[in-house]
């Protein structure tokens, strides 16, 4: 099984990013769907693996089942191919870093993603946990798995809408998604099937087992508790605790897996031009420091001859002035032709 180098991995993001905002609004909307039904599912059977185990016997073990059995949602997402908002956060900003992207594309991505994952959510609450009686309400009979169930929603149900302050939440929304980003990450880094899973379960795991705030999952803890008739929970502690959580996750993926990915291995390093480098230097030396003149050429035996072009011009006058003395003696006869010339005539005559 080869994996991905991270550059090769944040060039993966990147086109998964720009593919994902480019795909059309109702395919988002669908897809988006699915997502928020998937997580929802991983869910329910978090609830039902960790049910009925008794604290003062398992102590925090529940919560690590709870982890390994969530780790089903993220898979069907990455695997099965849909769009959740937390990994979006990610991807689709790392698009437009690198200026792919408009934020205006970015906007409406995560704002129909979010829409499509609630519904989703909301879908497998009611219709999948609720009415079929897989997770009980108020009203089960005590010992029965479905009482079960509900005593181990209600309890998840009142620490995220009614115990955790608002810094609580926006915090735990930070880790969790840096985490779940991470899952999204490592999935990238492999091409197999069971290298994606491997990739996704542990950091999933992790997150789930620390009680991080996850919007998408809340959308369905939250909810649910409220049709189960949990008490003390009311539609203004859910979207209190919705909006903190998706706040949370939002800089948990933008700024310590987006950002801090596309700086490592993808932002290209500025251009130093010779008049910055010039002012830096400038900006070294001290305030009474003069600077320093360029050391001339050493003087060799070029630098008193004149230039090679002017020798040229000098030779070539020469020359022709030479020629111009000989046609002008062999007119006049003042040269040496012309001596022999009248020597002959003479000597004829």
């Amino acid at each position: 099984m080869i994996a991905k180098e991270p550059s090769e991995i944040a060039e993966a993001a990147v086109e998964s990013g720009v593919k994902k905002a480019h795909v059309r609004w109702d395919k988002v909307l669908v897809g988006s769907f699915l997502a928020g039904a998937y997580i929802a599912f991983g869910g329910m059977v978090a609830i039902t693996v960790s049910s009925g185990l008794d604290p003062k016997t398992w102590g925090t073990l529940p919560t690590l089942f709870m982890g390994a059995a969530f780790t089903l949602g993220l898979v069907l997402v990455v695997i099965a191919g849909s769009q959740l908002a937390t990994g979006n956060m990610m991807l689709v900003p790392m698009g437009a870093m690198q200026g792919r992207l408009t934020l205006g594309e970015v906007g409406r991505n995560l704002s129909l993603v979010l829409v499509g994952n609630l519904l989703g959510a909301l879908f497998v609450a009611y219709f999948l946990a609720i009415k079929t009686g897989v997770i009980g309400s108020v009203s089960s009979a005590a010992g029965t798995p479905a009482a079960l169930t509900y005593e181990r929603l209600a309890g998840i149900a009142d620490a995220k809408g009614l115990h955790e302050s608002a810094w609580q939440i926006f915090l735990r929304g930070v880790g969790c998604n840096w985490l779940v980003c991470l899952g999204v990450w490592l999935s990238l880094a492999s091409e197999a099937v069971s290298g994606k899973i491997l990739g996704i379960f542990f950091p999933i795991m992790a997150f789930v087992a620390m009680g991080f705030d996850h919007v998408v999952a809340n959308m369905f803890f939250l909810p649910a508790a409220i049709f189960a008739g949990v008490p003390d929970l009311g539609w203004d502690d859910t979207l209190r605790n919705w909006a903190l959580a998706f706040l949370g996750n939002l800089v948990g993926a933008v700024v310590f897996v987006a950002t801090s990915y596309w700086y490592l291995f993808l932002r290209l390093p500025a251009p130093r031009s010779r008049g910055r480098a010039l002012g830096g230097a400038a900006m070294r030396r001290g305030p009474g420091e003069r600077r320093r003149p360029k050391p001339s050429a050493p003087p060799g035996p070029s630098s008193t001859s004149p230039p090679a072009c002017q020798q040229q011009r000098a030779l070539g006058f020469a020359s022709r002035s030479s020629i111009l003395r000989r046609s002008k003696s062999r007119r006049d006869g003042t040269g040496a032709s012309g001596w022999c010339r009248r020597a002959c005539a003479t000597y004829r005559s």
